[in-house]
């Protein structure tokens, strides 16, 4: 991959063959998988109607894959966020033509965090057409001084995570748009590690923190998904416990480096998990995020006893 003519990334074609990805799940028994592009592919800062051509050449694409292996994969398309009308157009499209479970969108669109008026329409489109939306980090700040040590994707990645979120929540998108789904990646970035500071801002200083919204960030845990892409046994067991497993969807950041080299091992390797708790981060949450089910992927209903 280029930027002009800078070097920007070598990939392979897991990121474009469905025969690769195919093989890759079935080493690592994965039998469904969520498709959605490379978050540098947004495109926010281009053209509007130039993003929106590259939307449909991609969304194209995945529909394509996913329309030939319904029961292998899912998809999530991509929206010009940067013109709200033509990423209507276009999220109405993914949902009523192409058939896609829904949308991926970046942390932020430019200067616009997700709370800003013109997002909403978009948002309020997403609850009404009952498509999931997927928030991932792109763009990240303070890249002048994180060009050392990978520090983007390890610091500021997180960060905009937590931004992300932070926004959604403080002004009240979930209040107003109760049955939107969203899930914030990375398990939810930095967001969880420092809900106690952002409540206690809230309650110190609503004058600056409930201008917006008068409930409390964490009355909506548990109406907000995130993934189990945290690399580490405690960070895991802590959402467990802060969030709970209804609303912690198996993640991979599959197929970078980041990601997790066999998809499910951290959640495999929690012996103490019992064994419904450990579908539902597997199968079942996941689905419930897509809007699917065990039996439109091939799989057979869940055990109330062995899940």
């Amino acid at each position: 991959m280029m930027k002009d003519d800078q070097f920007f990334r070598e990939i392979e074609d897991n990121c474009w063959s469905p025969e690769r990805r195919i093989e890759d799940c079935d080493r690592h028994g994965v039998v469904h998988q969520v498709l959605s592009t490379v978050p540098v592919m947004f495109s926010y800062w281009a053209k509007a109607q130039d993003a929106a051509d590259l939307s449909r050449l991609l969304n194209d694409h995945i529909a394509d894959v996913v329309r030939h292996q319904p029961r292998r994969f899912a998809g999530l398309g991509t929206l010009p966020l940067q013109d709200p009308d033509l990423a209507l157009v276009e999220l109405d499209r993914c949902m009523n033509e192409l058939g896609l479970s829904g949308v991926q969108i970046g942390s932020h669109v430019d200067d616009w965090n997700l709370d800003a008026p013109e997002l909403y329409p978009i948002f309020e489109r997403a609850a009404e057409l009952d498509a999931s939306i997927l928030v991932h980090p792109w763009d990240m700040l303070g890249r002048e001084r994180m060009k050392k040590y990978w520090l983007q994707w390890l610091i500021a990645m997180p960060t905009e995570t937590a931004i992300a979120l932070s926004s959604v929540l403080l002004s009240g998108l979930l209040e107003k748009l109760p049955t939107l789904r969203l899930l914030f990646v990375h398990g939810g970035g930095c967001f969880p590690g420092i809900l106690g500071r952002i409540e206690h801002g809230f309650r110190a200083r609503p004058d600056l923190c409930a201008v917006d919204n008068p409930k409390s960030p964490r009355s909506y845990l548990g109406k907000f998904w995130v993934d189990t892409a945290v690399y580490d046994e405690k960070p895991l067991r802590y959402l467990l416990d802060l969030i709970g497993p209804d609303r912690i969807a198996l993640g991979s950041d599959y197929p970078f480096p980041l990601g997790e080299a066999v998809p499910g091992a951290l959640v495999e390797s929690l012996d103490d998990l019992p064994v419904p708790t450990r579908d539902k981060l597997l199968i079942d949450t996941p689905l419930a995020f897509l809007g699917k089910t065990r039996e439109e992927i091939g799989l057979p209903a869940a055990s109330p006893e062995k899940g």
